[in-house]
Protein backbone atom coordinates (compact mmCIF):
# COMPACT_ATOMS: atom_id res chain seq x y z
CA UNK A 1 0.00 0.00 0.00
CA UNK A 2 1.51 3.23 -0.61
CA UNK A 3 1.81 6.36 1.44
CA UNK A 4 -1.27 8.17 0.04
CA UNK A 5 -3.02 4.98 0.47
CA UNK A 6 -2.46 4.42 3.80
CA UNK A 7 -3.85 8.39 4.26
CA UNK A 8 -6.89 8.19 2.76
CA UNK A 9 -7.61 5.11 4.36
CA UNK A 10 -7.00 6.54 8.13
CA UNK A 11 -9.04 9.74 7.04
CA UNK A 12 -11.79 7.25 5.55
CA UNK A 13 -11.47 5.44 9.46
CA UNK A 14 -11.65 8.76 10.87
CA UNK A 15 -14.53 10.07 8.85
CA UNK A 16 -16.30 6.89 9.46
CA UNK A 17 -16.33 7.30 13.36
CA UNK A 18 -17.05 10.49 13.10
CA UNK A 19 -19.69 9.95 11.52
CA UNK A 20 -21.26 7.23 13.61
CA UNK A 21 -20.25 9.22 16.67
CA UNK A 22 -22.37 11.77 15.36
CA UNK A 23 -25.46 9.62 15.12
CA UNK A 24 -25.20 8.48 18.69
CA UNK A 25 -25.16 11.99 19.39
CA UNK A 26 -27.57 12.96 17.50
CA UNK A 27 -26.27 15.65 15.62
CA UNK A 28 -27.84 15.99 12.48
CA UNK A 29 -25.48 18.79 10.98
CA UNK A 30 -22.02 16.48 11.91
CA UNK A 31 -24.10 13.43 10.02
CA UNK A 32 -24.64 15.69 7.15
CA UNK A 33 -20.89 16.61 6.87
CA UNK A 34 -19.26 13.49 7.88
CA UNK A 35 -21.55 11.20 5.20
CA UNK A 36 -20.95 12.71 2.14
CA UNK A 37 -16.87 12.45 3.06
CA UNK A 38 -17.35 8.38 3.05
CA UNK A 39 -17.20 6.97 -0.17
CA UNK A 40 -15.00 9.54 -2.07
CA UNK A 41 -12.61 9.10 0.38
CA UNK A 42 -13.20 5.26 0.27
CA UNK A 43 -13.27 5.95 -3.80
CA UNK A 44 -10.11 8.04 -3.31
CA UNK A 45 -7.96 5.17 -1.91
CA UNK A 46 -9.18 2.46 -4.95
CA UNK A 47 -7.80 4.90 -7.33
CA UNK A 48 -4.53 5.21 -5.65
CA UNK A 49 -4.60 0.91 -5.09
CA UNK A 50 -4.90 1.02 -9.12
CA UNK A 51 -8.51 -0.72 -8.69
CA UNK A 52 -11.21 -1.49 -11.30
CA UNK A 53 -12.66 1.86 -12.90
CA UNK A 54 -15.92 0.09 -12.22
CA UNK A 55 -15.39 -0.37 -8.44
CA UNK A 56 -14.95 3.54 -8.19
CA UNK A 57 -17.80 4.08 -10.22
CA UNK A 58 -19.64 1.84 -7.64
CA UNK A 59 -18.30 3.66 -4.95
CA UNK A 60 -19.26 7.59 -6.52
CA UNK A 61 -22.85 5.69 -7.06
CA UNK A 62 -22.99 5.12 -3.36
CA UNK A 63 -21.87 8.72 -2.48
CA UNK A 64 -24.87 9.78 -5.06
CA UNK A 65 -27.17 8.03 -2.92
CA UNK A 66 -25.47 8.88 0.31
CA UNK A 67 -25.87 12.30 -0.75
CA UNK A 68 -29.60 12.22 -2.14
CA UNK A 69 -30.88 10.65 0.96
CA UNK A 70 -30.06 13.12 3.23
CA UNK A 71 -33.09 14.75 2.18
CA UNK A 72 -36.53 14.16 2.98
CA UNK A 73 -38.70 14.39 0.13
CA UNK A 74 -39.69 11.23 -1.70
CA UNK A 75 -38.22 12.49 -4.66
CA UNK A 76 -35.29 12.88 -3.32
CA UNK A 77 -35.39 9.22 -1.65
CA UNK A 78 -36.54 7.53 -5.02
CA UNK A 79 -33.58 9.18 -6.91
CA UNK A 80 -30.92 7.99 -3.98
CA UNK A 81 -32.57 4.59 -4.46
CA UNK A 82 -31.83 4.89 -8.02
CA UNK A 83 -28.01 5.81 -7.58
CA UNK A 84 -27.55 2.70 -5.39
CA UNK A 85 -29.36 0.60 -8.04
CA UNK A 86 -26.64 2.17 -10.06
CA UNK A 87 -24.05 1.61 -8.18
CA UNK A 88 -25.06 -2.32 -7.72
CA UNK A 89 -24.70 -2.82 -11.43
CA UNK A 90 -21.20 -1.87 -11.14
CA UNK A 91 -20.96 -4.21 -8.85
CA UNK A 92 -22.61 -7.17 -11.16
CA UNK A 93 -20.55 -6.57 -13.80
CA UNK A 94 -17.44 -6.43 -11.74
CA UNK A 95 -18.57 -9.68 -10.20
CA UNK A 96 -18.88 -11.42 -13.09
CA UNK A 97 -15.82 -10.18 -14.86
CA UNK A 98 -13.12 -10.63 -12.13
CA UNK A 99 -15.03 -13.15 -9.90
CA UNK A 100 -13.93 -17.16 -10.68
CA UNK A 101 -16.70 -19.92 -10.59
CA UNK A 102 -16.91 -21.28 -6.69
CA UNK A 103 -19.10 -24.04 -5.03
CA UNK A 104 -21.89 -22.58 -3.65
CA UNK A 105 -24.71 -25.00 -2.64
CA UNK A 106 -28.12 -24.92 -3.12
CA UNK A 107 -28.71 -24.17 0.48
CA UNK A 108 -26.87 -20.76 0.18
CA UNK A 109 -29.11 -20.10 -3.21
CA UNK A 110 -32.02 -21.11 -1.48
CA UNK A 111 -30.97 -18.35 1.81
CA UNK A 112 -31.25 -15.09 -0.37
CA UNK A 113 -33.98 -16.17 -2.35
CA UNK A 114 -35.82 -16.37 0.99
CA UNK A 115 -34.56 -13.27 2.33
CA UNK A 116 -36.06 -11.13 -0.75
CA UNK A 117 -39.45 -13.02 -0.89
CA UNK A 118 -39.78 -12.97 2.51
CA UNK A 119 -38.36 -9.43 2.73
CA UNK A 120 -40.67 -7.99 -0.31
CA UNK A 121 -43.88 -10.00 1.13
CA UNK A 122 -43.51 -9.24 4.85
CA UNK A 123 -42.72 -4.99 3.95
CA UNK A 124 -45.32 -5.09 1.04
CA UNK A 125 -48.80 -4.17 3.06
CA UNK A 126 -46.92 -1.78 5.27
CA UNK A 127 -44.93 -0.02 2.14
CA UNK A 128 -46.68 3.28 0.88
CA UNK A 129 -48.51 1.90 -2.42
CA UNK A 130 -46.09 4.22 -4.66
CA UNK A 131 -43.35 2.89 -2.87
CA UNK A 132 -43.82 -0.29 -3.43
CA UNK A 133 -42.68 -1.14 -6.85
CA UNK A 134 -39.92 0.45 -6.50
CA UNK A 135 -38.42 -1.26 -3.67
CA UNK A 136 -39.35 -4.47 -4.61
CA UNK A 137 -37.41 -3.84 -7.96
CA UNK A 138 -34.32 -2.46 -5.51
CA UNK A 139 -34.60 -5.26 -3.27
CA UNK A 140 -34.04 -7.86 -6.73
CA UNK A 141 -31.24 -6.01 -8.00
CA UNK A 142 -29.39 -5.50 -4.14
CA UNK A 143 -29.85 -9.26 -3.59
CA UNK A 144 -28.43 -10.38 -6.61
CA UNK A 145 -25.25 -7.94 -6.26
CA UNK A 146 -25.53 -9.41 -2.59
CA UNK A 147 -25.30 -12.77 -4.08
CA UNK A 148 -22.90 -11.87 -6.69
CA UNK A 149 -20.63 -10.80 -4.34
CA UNK A 150 -19.81 -14.59 -3.13
CA UNK A 151 -17.77 -15.11 -6.45
CA UNK A 152 -15.02 -12.95 -5.11
CA UNK A 153 -14.57 -15.21 -1.86
CA UNK A 154 -15.36 -14.52 1.70
CA UNK A 155 -14.45 -10.70 2.55
CA UNK A 156 -16.65 -9.25 -0.63
CA UNK A 157 -19.64 -12.09 0.48
CA UNK A 158 -19.83 -10.38 3.73
CA UNK A 159 -19.77 -6.73 2.08
CA UNK A 160 -22.74 -7.75 0.36
CA UNK A 161 -24.26 -9.65 2.73
CA UNK A 162 -24.15 -6.18 5.30
CA UNK A 163 -25.29 -3.95 2.34
CA UNK A 164 -28.50 -6.08 2.13
CA UNK A 165 -28.93 -6.06 5.71
CA UNK A 166 -28.27 -2.28 5.61
CA UNK A 167 -30.83 -1.60 3.02
CA UNK A 168 -33.41 -4.01 4.73
CA UNK A 169 -33.02 -1.70 7.49
CA UNK A 170 -33.68 1.54 5.37
CA UNK A 171 -37.18 -0.33 3.96
CA UNK A 172 -38.17 -1.38 7.54
CA UNK A 173 -37.91 2.42 9.04
CA UNK A 174 -40.25 3.55 5.17
CA UNK A 175 -42.84 0.82 6.45
CA UNK A 176 -42.53 2.48 9.51
CA UNK A 177 -41.74 -0.99 11.50
CA UNK A 178 -40.42 -0.56 15.01
CA UNK A 179 -37.27 0.13 15.32
CA UNK A 180 -33.92 -0.17 17.59
CA UNK A 181 -32.51 3.15 19.23
CA UNK A 182 -30.67 4.83 16.64
CA UNK A 183 -31.70 3.06 13.82
CA UNK A 184 -29.45 5.48 11.54
CA UNK A 185 -26.31 4.68 13.14
CA UNK A 186 -27.06 0.62 12.49
CA UNK A 187 -27.65 1.36 8.80
CA UNK A 188 -24.29 3.53 8.68
CA UNK A 189 -22.88 1.17 10.37
CA UNK A 190 -23.60 -1.68 8.17
CA UNK A 191 -23.47 0.58 5.25
CA UNK A 192 -19.90 1.55 6.19
CA UNK A 193 -18.77 -1.56 6.82
CA UNK A 194 -20.17 -3.19 3.80
CA UNK A 195 -18.89 -0.64 1.09
CA UNK A 196 -15.04 -1.19 2.67
CA UNK A 197 -15.56 -5.19 2.16
CA UNK A 198 -16.69 -5.26 -1.00
CA UNK A 199 -13.53 -3.01 -1.78
CA UNK A 200 -10.85 -5.14 -0.09
CA UNK A 201 -12.76 -7.99 -1.56
CA UNK A 202 -12.40 -6.87 -5.14
CA UNK A 203 -9.04 -5.25 -4.72
CA UNK A 204 -7.69 -8.70 -3.17
CA UNK A 205 -9.34 -10.54 -6.29
CA UNK A 206 -7.36 -9.45 -8.75
CA UNK A 207 -4.53 -11.97 -9.02
CA UNK A 208 -1.86 -12.30 -11.99
CA UNK A 209 -3.76 -14.64 -14.05
CA UNK A 210 -3.00 -14.97 -18.26
CA UNK A 211 -4.35 -11.90 -19.10
CA UNK A 212 -7.57 -12.55 -21.38
CA UNK A 213 -10.06 -9.88 -23.26
CA UNK A 214 -12.09 -10.25 -20.42
CA UNK A 215 -10.00 -9.66 -17.74
CA UNK A 216 -8.04 -7.24 -19.50
CA UNK A 217 -11.57 -5.10 -19.61
CA UNK A 218 -12.38 -5.73 -16.00
CA UNK A 219 -8.83 -3.62 -15.13
CA UNK A 220 -10.26 -0.42 -17.30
Amino acid sequence: MTVAGRRLLTAFALTAAGDLAALLAGSETAHAVFKPLLMPLLAAYVVTARGPRLLTAALLFGWGGDVLLLGDADLAFLAGMGSFAAGHVCYLVLFRRLGTPRARGGWLVAAYAAALVGTVVLLWPDLPPDMRGPVAGYSLLLTAMAFGATRLGATAAAGGALFLLSDTLIATGVAEWPQAPRPDFWIMLTYIAAQFLLARGVLADRSPAPLTSESAAAAR
